[in-house]
């Protein structure tokens, strides 16, 4: 155990988090904002919606994947949209508790209001200048692994 700065005593290990993200270019950014972060974390990335489900309920090749600890998700994917993942994560019992943030390029009211309806524990627009991209991403890792207690696995 560790304790983090809060006084809160917290487990050591690696915390998962699982990216949904369809852009090279932002998964990559997004990998390497979060190995900079204060966490020890491990990522892993599918590309499209159904890779994602697939992932969580450990099917296919995702038999012997991670439960992950939280979840980036984008809403523009192929195969199945960000609002359908989130909508059928929220919706299965052994998923729902999984906090999972909506990291996308929308900032469409309906988008951000169906997100939050479906239960999403945050919903970020992806700032299109770089360094600003960045620190979103190490600020939701900031919140998420030093400041809230994630829920426990099982």
């Amino acid at each position: 155990m560790i304790e983090s700065s809060r006084g809160r005593e917290r487990e050591l290990r690696p915390v998962c988090v699982l990216l949904v993200e369809d852009s090279p270019s932002d998964a990559r950014l997004m990998l390497e904002a979060l190995k900079e972060g204060q966490s020890q974390v491990t990522v892993q990335h599918v590309s499209d919606g159904e890779m994602a489900l697939a992932y969580l309920r450990r099917q296919g090749d995702y038999a012997q994947a991670e439960r992950p600890d939280l979840i980036f998700l984008d809403l523009n994917l192929p195969r199945r949209s960000g609002l359908e993942v989130l909508s059928e994560i929220k919706q299965d019992e052994g998923l729902r508790s999984i906090p999972v943030v909506v990291l996308t390029t929308s900032s469409d009211t309906h988008d951000v209001r169906e997100s939050y309806q479906l239960s999403a524990s945050c919903y970020v627009t992806k700032p299109v200048d770089l360094e600003e991209f960045v620190e979103a991403v190490r600020t939701i890792d900031h919140f998420f692994f030093s400041v809230a207690t994630l829920p426990p696995h099982g």
